[in-house]
């Protein structure tokens, strides 16, 4: 029971190292030959999982293969586009110049009830306010509305914006993000100054985060 345990733990291990070293994408954002080899892998680690008297490293090597040919095929990816289309396809057209293409919904096995569901995952209710939707590689849509129903920009309306930078957080959960602090030209006795003006010592901060025009926002921790 131990050994299975263990073994579990580091088959565990090795797969999140691999799916780390994949990239950042969510499974929904997936590339199909990205997807085979998540699905691939999930299978070869469970067999060493489930049966002890199959060697560990029967499962680790075909993983560690796995992921080399991920990377091979990524590097081809980047590096021809012709590969690109072969690997990963190419966006489809559903809706072009506010009319469905019906063909293209058949081809990609979409029912016009699919694709109002998609829209509105994208916040779009009507379908009649969409100019263009486009399946993406990933199968993830892509919406355009009409420009009469987009949302006006502080451009449109000829309105400058103050730049706001992105904020950074200094504290989390009682501890120093020193090297937030570092980016920020800052050092510990700084924090500690704006954080007492909360009341608070920066181990007692839940949350402390600086945004772009140099405002703070504290929360202490209600709980040790």
């Amino acid at each position: 029971m131990l050994i299975t345990f263990l073994r579990t733990i580091f088959l565990y291990i090795i797969v999140l190292i691999v799916m780390r070293l994949m990239g950042k994408r969510e499974i929904g954002q997936l590339q199909p030959f990205e997807l085979a080899i998540s699905i691939m892998i999930a299978d070869l680690a469970s067999t060493p999982m489930a049966d002890p008297g199959i060697p560990i490293i029967n499962g680790i090597i075909p993983i560690l293969a796995l992921l080399v040919m991920h990377l091979l095929i990524s590097i081809i990816n980047i590096k021809s586009i012709k590969a690109r289309t072969i690997l990963c396809g190419k966006p489809s057209i559903l809706i072009y110049r506010g009319r469905i293409d019906e063909k293209m919904l058949k081809k990609e096995r979409f029912t016009v009830n699919e694709l109002e569901e998609r829209l509105r995952g994208n916040n779009i209710v009507n379908i009649g306010d969409v100019e263009y939707a486009i399946l993406e590689t990933s199968g993830q849509i892509t919406v355009i509305e009409k420009p009469k129903k987009r949302v006006p920009t502080l451009g449109d309306l000829n309105i400058d914006a103050e730049y706001e930078g992105i904020p950074y957080d200094l504290v989390v959960d009682g501890k120093v993000m020193y090297e937030n602090l570092k980016k920020l030209d800052k050092d510990y006795n700084w924090l500690r100054k704006q954080v007492l003006k909360f009341g608070i010592e920066p181990n007692q901060a839940l949350i402390v985060t600086i945004d772009g025009k140099g405002e703070i926002f504290c929360q202490e921790k209600s709980m040790p």
